[in-house]
């Protein structure tokens, strides 16, 4: 299976303190992989190396292949917040990645056509047809959500990183968003790395779950999920969740 991502010993500190330390894990293509750990492990921080957003004192990043280590701009980020724009209708937020890929005024009017096209052609995929013209108030968070997560895909198809993705949401939102990320994953194959510290989500989305603890933060363990996607509700309250969870909490404790 092809390595889409490889992080390679990296370490950062702030000032005299070391936040993370010796952290090397992988993402394969088509993956979903949990950065799992307490608030204060690191999780972000090691998110905007891997984004580019920070420059590691020791370690790479790369991507396919290429070193990306402090170079923003190659993998799509998608934070906690949806940071969709109040302005512009969801159609338009969905198709800004395509928009900026191009350069020079005089190819915008056709690009922003093209963009629009193409952006609309995935609204009944993500489940958010009949929404190109609202604007992001007439949404409910979890909508915001999926066309959040469509503008991410369109930033960049390789990989994808997503900070506490449904951690906005209410209880049962957060559930029935968890069934449709599941399903959309499936179709779209995205690889993809996400950051939560909520046990039971990582249990449910990933294929592989990475431990981080510690001050400064490590990798303490990795944990195949060895169970088929998209996995049912069902499959939250069954004795192999439970064994996965109670040897999850052993390692964070």
């Amino acid at each position: 299976m092809e390595k889409k991502l490889e992080v390679s010993y990296i370490s950062k500190s702030f000032e005299d303190h070391m936040v993370l330390e010796d952290i090397s894990i992988y993402l394969n293509e088509g993956e979903i992989v949990c950065l799992l750990g307490a608030s204060g492990a690191g999780k972000t921080t090691l998110f905007h190396i891997i984004a580019g957003l920070l420059c590691p004192q020791n370690g790479t990043v790369k991507l396919s292949g290429e070193d990306i280590t402090n170079a923003p701009g190659k993998i799509s980020y998608m934070l906690q917040k949806d940071m969709l724009f109040p302005y512009k209708t969801v159609l338009d937020n969905v198709a800004l990645p395509l928009m900026l890929q191009e350069t020079g005024w005089h190819q915008w009017i056709g690009k922003k056509k093209r963009a629009r096209a193409k952006a609309a052609s995935y609204f009944g995929e993500f489940g958010i047809a009949g929404y190109e013209t609202k604007y992001p108030a007439q949404m409910s968070g979890g909508m915001r959500q999926r066309a959040a997560l469509l503008r991410t895909y369109l930033f960049s198809d390789e990989v994808a990183l997503l900070d506490e993705p449904f951690s906005a949401l209410d209880t049962i939102t957060k559930s029935a968003m968890h069934q449709w990320y599941l399903q959309v994953m499936e179709q779209i194959r995205l690889s993809t790395l996400f950051v939560t510290h909520d046990i039971d989500e990582a249990i449910l989305l990933s294929d592989r779950i990475y431990i981080l603890a510690g001050n400064p933060g490590k990798i303490v363990k990795e944990i195949i999920i060895d169970k088929e996607r998209p996995r049912s509700e069902e499959f939250l309250l069954s004795q192999e969740f439970l064994s996965y969870k109670r040897k999850i909490l052993q390692y964070l404790k």
